[in-house]
């Protein structure tokens, strides 16, 4: 199995990490300023696990070039506000548990521009009293916009994002064109 991980940089974003496998997004982490960082994805601040056996390469297989630089293609879209078709783009969706895999699958169709609660999410994926689950599968979540947590929010408002921060949702969801109201 051969791995491809590469870092790509957003202009006013930041450093992001993109892991491929066999022509498959297995991992993706959000843009975000690293100062003192190099784009070596040796040394980004999370490593995605990928299990014994995998080959990992700063720069994209022969088999994985061109798929590689599409899918960065549509981040770089995707940033610059304009819509890129990342619901197109194959993506690993097993996750560790059947819940979970049920919760990336819902959440993957979300559609750009919109929101669900965390409740709203747990029924999508068939469980619909799990509201603090589905926010477990958005806090482990590996697929960051391909799988947009950023698109779940708290029945009372935004809602966290983890150690990127509430700011870093609100602008995700305003490229999207979804405004909060306060």
């Amino acid at each position: 199995m051969a791995v491809t991980q590469v870092a790509y940089e957003i202009d006013g974003w930041g450093v992001g990490e993109l892991v491929v496998e066999d022509g498959r997004v297995v991992w993706h982490e959000l843009p975000w300023p690293r100062p003192g960082i190099s784009q070596d994805p040796s040394r980004t601040p999370t490593r995605p696990g990928l299990g014994p056996g995998s080959v990992l390469s700063e720069k994209p297989s022969s088999v994985d070039r061109g798929f590689v630089a599409e899918v960065i293609q549509l981040l770089r879209r995707y940033f610059a506000g304009e819509p890129a078709p990342l619901g197109d783009v194959p993506l690993d969706l097993e996750y560790e548990t059947p819940f979970h895999t049920r919760c990336a699958t819902a959440l993957h169709d979300v559609p750009r521009g919109a929101v669900v609660t965390y409740g709203e999410l747990a029924g999508l994926a068939g469980a619909p009293r799990a509201a603090r689950a589905a926010g477990t599968f958005c806090a482990r979540n590996r697929l960051g916009l391909f799988v947009p947590c950023h698109r779940v929010v708290a029945s009372a408002g935004l809602g966290s994002y983890g150690s990127y921060g509430v700011g870093y949702k609100s602008r995700l969801l305003a490229l999207e064109g979804y405004v909060h109201a306060v």
